[in-house]
Parts: C-alpha cells; structure tokens; sequence
C-alpha cells in the first residue's frame, strides 16, 4: 500500500499554462493538472488509454474531430491511440488517468 499527498509532490509545467502533478501506481498514472485559462494543448495521440474527469472550470476537449465543452463531473474516456486536443476555456482542474503507465512522463519528470 502507497499512500500520497499531493501537497507534497511538486508541480510541473509540461507545456505553458498546463502545471500538474504525476502520481504512479504500479500499472497507471494519475496526472492532476491545473490549467490557466486560454491554454492549449496540441493535437496528439498515444497508445494509453485516458480517462479525463474535469473537477472544474470550463473545459474543451476534441477527440477524433469531436469537439465538446466539459464542465465539473464531465467524464470521457479517449481510446489508445485516438487524437486528441484540448483548450481550458477558464481556469481549470482535471484529472487524467492513463494506462498502461506513462513510461515517458515517469522518465522525463521523476526526480
């Protein structure tokens, strides 16, 4: 058993206007992002699956040219591989799931 608290992992800007904090499981990664509004994030894809809930603010997401405005309580799961962007339309709290568990962000962002 792991436990964490998340005032205690520190904050990274990936890209401007996107701050967040990675926890690792064993197999996932939870990715709790605080986003200023009017940020974006570039089209992308990868092979996790992602499950997205917005916790709050106003938040635009587009998955395979699908674009929808999310608000607190929206939930959308992006399959592996499916493009995908977003836009905080305001200030905003989201928290991503991946799995399996992002090799990449555990490389580039562990201390």
């Amino acid at each position: 058993m792991d436990f964490k608290d998340l005032s205690q992992i520190p904050e990274i800007e990936v890209v401007p206007g996107f701050r967040v904090k990675f926890v690792y499981s064993q197999y996932m990664t939870f990715a709790h992002w605080n986003i200023k509004g009017g940020s974006s994030l570039q089209e992308h894809s990868h092979p996790h699956e992602q499950v997205t809930t917005v916790i709050e603010g106003e938040f635009e997401l587009t998955v395979e040219n699908v674009t929808k405005t999310l608000g607190p309580g929206s939930v959308v799961i992006i399959p592996s591989n499916a493009k995908h962007s977003a836009r905080a339309v305001s200030d905003s709290k989201v928290i991503d799931a991946f799995y399996p568990i992002r090799e990449d962000y555990l490389k580039k962002y562990s201390n």
